[in-house]
This record gives C-alpha cells, sequence and structure tokens, in this order.
C-alpha cells in the first residue's frame, strides 16, 4: 500500500492530467524531478510520521548546581576559606502547554540552582521549577514563551506489548554537537513493570512501561511515543550494568504523567494516596516470590481510612477494583494511581473467605514539625562493618535507626533496627545523609524513606511540613 501511496504522489507532484498514456509520458519527460519525490515519499514510515509531530516539542534542559567546597585543613592553616563550585548537568523535557509547560524528570533537575531550556531551534529560555514529585520522579517547570509546539498526549492505559516505540531525547548532551534531538526506536516490551531491584539508582519505580528502545544518559525526561506519534511515557530509568543501554529501558506512563503535572500546576505539590496499611515483604531470596506471595496486612494506623474501613492485620489484599494484587508492589502500583478523596473497592481474603470492603483513599499523614523535631524522635548511627556483621544487615551503607518515638513506630512504621538506605532518590550513607536529606526534602512534597528490615526491602511515605 505504501509503494501505491508513494506512486500517487509523484503523478500529483508533477502535475500530470488527461490520459494514463499522456501522463506517464509526463512522468518519463521529467525524469531526474520525479525520482528525488518518489525516494523521499518511500521513506516515510509510521516512525518518521510520528517523530515529525513530537519532536519540535522536545527541549533540552540544562541544569547548574552550585556547591559549598569545604576548606582544605592545611589552607585553613594559612587562613583559606571555604569556596564553592558549580556543576552542570543535560537531560530533556517536552512541552505539554503552549504558554510554557514542561514536563520531566525530577532527578534531572534534581540540586540545581539554575535551570534553561533549549528548543530544538536552539532559542534558549530561562526555567522555574513548578514543583517536583521525587516519589514517580517528575518535574514540572514555566517558561515565559508563548505559541510554543505542544507535545500531543496520547493514553499509556491500552498499551500492547510488541507495538511500535520511540523515544526521542538528546543523549549525551551537546557532545553530540547541536540541539536535535536523537531517536532511536523499538517496541512495547512489558507493561506494569515494578522495579524493585536496584538499577540505576536506589529508588524503586512501579508501573513502569518497558521497552527496548535505547535509552541513554542525557535521554531522561524524554518522551516515549507511540507509533500515532503521541506521547504515552516519560523516559527515565534503565537497567544497565555498564551505564549504557542494554535493551532495559523503562518510562513513567503519561496518564501519571498527566495527573501529576496538573496537580503540580494546581497545588504546588503531588497529593500522595494513603490508607494507612502496611504490607509484608515476602521472605525468600528467590527473586520470583516476589511475584505472587501475596499482600498481608501486617499493620494497620489506629484513626486511619483503613482502619475505619474494617481492613485488619492478617487480612491479604486481593483486587483493587479489577487490577489484581499479587503482591504488595502491585499495591504501591495502584496507589500511584487513585485520587485522594476517591472510594476504592477492594477485595480482601480473611480466613479462607473473600470480602468486600470500601475505603476512601485519604492524603500522605503529615509530620507537622520541623526537621530538627522529627530527627528528636529519630537516633540514627551510621551503619560500620561491625553493625552489619552483627545484625547481619545486606545494606553495604546507610543510616541505622537506634531508637524511635512511640509517635515514629506507630504512624511511620519505622522502628530500632532499621536501615535507612534512601530518602526520595537520594542514596544514604551515613547519618549525617540522611539528617540532611530530610532537611534538603522537608516542605518540598512527599518523602519515601527506603530501608531494610531483616535483610528485606521496603518504605514508608509521609511529608514534613
Amino acid at each position: 500500500m505504501r509503494i501505491g501511496t508513494a506512486v500517487l504522489s509523484v503523478i500529483a507532484a508533477v502535475g500530470c492530467t488527461g490520459s494514463p498514456a499522456e501522463s506517464a509520458a509526463q512522468v518519463a519527460r521529467t525524469g531526474d524531478a520525479a525520482r528525488p519525490a518518489a525516494v523521499a515519499a518511500s521513506r516515510r514510515t509510521a516512525i518518521t510520521d510520528a517523530v515529525a509531530k513530537v519532536a519540535p516539542a522536545v527541549v533540552t534542559v540544562q541544569t547548574e548546581a552550585i556547591q559549598r567546597v569545604a576548606v582544605d585543613p592545611f589552607e585553613s592553616f594559612f587562613g583559606g576559606r571555604p569556596s564553592t563550585r558549580s556543576s552542570a548537568g543535560l537531560g530533556t523535557g517536552f512541552i505539554i502547554r503552549a504558554d510554557g509547560l514542561i514536563v520531566t524528570n525530577a532527578h534531572v533537575v534534581a540540586g540545581a540552582t539554575s535551570i534553561s531550556v533549549m528548543l530544538r531551534d536552539g532559542t534558549t529560555y530561562p526555567a522555574t521549577q513548578v514543583g517536583t514529585d521525587e516519589t514517580n520522579d517528575l518535574a514540572v517547570l514555566r517558561v515565559k514563551a508563548t505559541n510554543l509546539p505542544v507535545a500531543p498526549l496520547g493514553d499509556s492505559d491500552n498499551l500492547l506489548v510488541g507495538e511500535w516505540a520511540i523515544a526521542i531525547g538528546n543523549p549525551y548532551g551537546f557532545m553530540l554537537g547541536n540541539s536535535e534531538p536523537s531517536v532511536t526506536a523499538g517496541v512495547i516490551s512489558g507493561v506494569g513493570r515494578n522495579l524493585v531491584a536496584r538499577g540505576e539508582g536506589t529508588s524503586a519505580y512501579f508501573d513502569m512501561i518497558q521497552t527496548d528502545a535505547s535509552i541513554n544518559p542525557g535521554n531522561s525526561g524524554g518522551p516515549l511515543v507511540s507509533a500515532d506519534g503521541e506521547v504515552i511515557g516519560v523516559n527515565s530509568s534503565i537497567y544497565s550494568n555498564s551505564g549504557g543501554s542494554i535493551g532495559l529501558g523503562f518510562a513513567i506512563p503519561i496518564n501519571r504523567a498527566r495527573r501529576v503535572a496538573d496537580d503540580l500546576v494546581e497545588h504546588g505539590r503531588v497529593r500522595r494516596p494513603w490508607i494507612g496499611v502496611r504490607l509484608d515483604q515476602p521472605k525468600s531470596d528467590n527473586p520470583r516470590d516476589y511475584i505472587a506471595l501475596g499482600a498481608r496486612v501486617a499493620a494497620v494506623t489506629p484513626g486511619s481510612p483503613a482502619q475505619r474501613a474494617g481492613i485488619r492485620v492478617g487480612d491479604v489484599l486481593l483486587r483493587e477494583k479489577a487490577r489484581a494484587i499479587r503482591n504488595r508492589f502491585d499495591w504501591d502500583a495502584a496507589l500511584l494511581d487513585l485520587r485522594v478523596g476517591e472510594q476504592v473497592a477492594l477485595v480482601v481474603r480473611r480466613s479462607g473467605s473473600e470480602v468486600p470492603i470500601t475505603v476512601t483513599i485519604a492524603d500522605l499523614p503529615e509530620v507537622s514539625a520541623q526537621k530538627v523535631q522529627v530527627l528528636r524522635e529519630l537516633e540514627l548511627v551510621t551503619l560500620t562493618p561491625a553493625i552489619r556483621a552483627e545484625r547481619g544487615i545486606r545494606s553495604e551503607k546507610g543510616a541505622l535507626v537506634y531508637k524511635a518515638s512511640d509517635r515514629i513506630m506507630q504512624e511511620l512504621y519505622i522502628q530500632p533496627g532499621d536501615v535507612i538506605i534512601a530518602v526520595n532518590r537520594t542514596e544514604v550513607g551515613s547519618a549525617e545523609d540522611a539528617s540532611r536529606a530530610l532537611d534538603y526534602y522537608a516542605g518540598r512534597g512527599p518523602i519515601r524513606l527506603i530501608c531494610e528490615r531483616d535483610g528485606q526491602w521496603f518504605s514508608t511515605d509521609f511529608v514534613i511540613r
């Protein structure tokens, strides 16, 4: 069919009229003039058409971070003073509104003191952060401009495994010589992927789109595009031993990104769904056991939506609406698609029977105190080789919870012996790292602590006001 279309376009291009014989004669007479048009038309595919729709709205995100450098003790003796140094970063984003709203990854702009955005034609604008959502690794930027090209957004709920997927971005930034975005193509390798082991970064990603379209450093925050020329995801992470793409790329579904962007624009923050349960982590060294050992309720927060709905310790979550809950990671993924205030139908297994329960989704509990007061309720110790050996801790570094207040243990499920290994996407190497990270993220939105307990990974979410 494409060959036929190409032939028809050539005839139209040379203005042929009259009988088929006359038309053929005209084509023959034009000869060389017709041939380039035929070649150009034959090269057009669904991929080239999709790129033409989205690429004009893809931007380069340039960041600068100013860091304080401690003075060398030797220099201090001679009156040296602390200095600062700047570091540059590059990523990708795409325009979602003609008046200057841009979506990218939170990790692209994390710690940035200044941000600029470069369009495809090289035009550069200073950008400000509208808001960030560290848990979903999304950020919304704004530039003062109008009539910008907008990327058409698709629907990530009806993706087909095996359909075309196109990643557009700026791998390695300006090393390739200009501001034109690069394009890689592959297929949708899977949907609903929960990344629960460590890949590139510390935090987990839930309900992700998997693709074998190459995603490399600098692609972060760029669009994953369907063959229809619609954005279906935000390129975010890869699994790689070398740091380069090996065909295991992951993108945040665009439907979730759209909801997060709406929250950030409207409220300046993301309202994180919460019902007040802690689910058991499967205790097994076999990765396959993470798939279907179940999601058993290990704790219910007093006064929480879960308690009011009648959820009990020992219940096993089976379904959220039509979504199967096979493990606690499926539940984390389901939460990302729920709205605060929404009433949700759950099914739990209790004493061998299936019990329907309706729970009203609430916002995350607030730790309504300053960071220093929070830390008064948490005594942390830097993890050492001796402590690891004594307690059988798997993590090589982190902050051990030595003491925790009753409030912290009850509301956040943190208890003595837990090891904090990350705060949002900031890796924790010491007790001081944990303190600085909590200070940085306080008041910036939801906080997720990634912890180890009894050799197993778990997370807890809260907000510091």
